[in-house]
């Protein structure tokens, strides 16, 4: 049993991602393959897909590395955690990298890359952010 899923998920990217794997694969959730949808549609993540398994679902994404064996993901980080919660308004959504990143936000209208979330005027938990 994990804790924060969203925390394992995103060290299971980070630590294949440093060797070079071709592919990560971890039991699935919602809000993980949401999260997958946003980092494939920003261009972090060359595809995923939600398979069944034993018990439940497994969630498989393909990592992405440019030319030159070059990591396209070179920082994970992890900002609303189970014991800290970080909240921010519309107008206070963080800017990642000045904007070569993005900050992936769950909103009352689903989990939003944070550009999104601006242009809807929508604030709400940061989840992660990824550069």
């Amino acid at each position: 049993m994990v804790t924060d899923p969203v925390a394992d998920m995103l060290t299971r990217i980070r630590n294949a991602n440093k060797v070079y794997h071709p592919e990560v694969v971890m039991p699935s959730s919602n809000l993980k393959a949401e999260i997958a949808k946003i980092l494939t549609a920003e261009g972090f993540l060359g595809g995923f897909e939600v398979t069944p398994a034993k018990a439940g679902q497994q969630l498989k994404m393909s990592l992405k590395y440019a030319p030159g064996r070059e990591r396209v993901i070179t920082g994970v980080r992890r900002v609303s955690k189970p014991g800290r919660r970080v909240y921010s308004g519309s107008k206070d959504l963080p800017r990642v990298q000045g904007g070569l990143g993005i900050a992936v936000i769950s909103t009352s209208q689903g989990v939003l890359a944070d550009r999104e979330a601006r242009r809807r005027k929508l604030g709400g938990e940061v989840l992660c952010e990824v550069w």
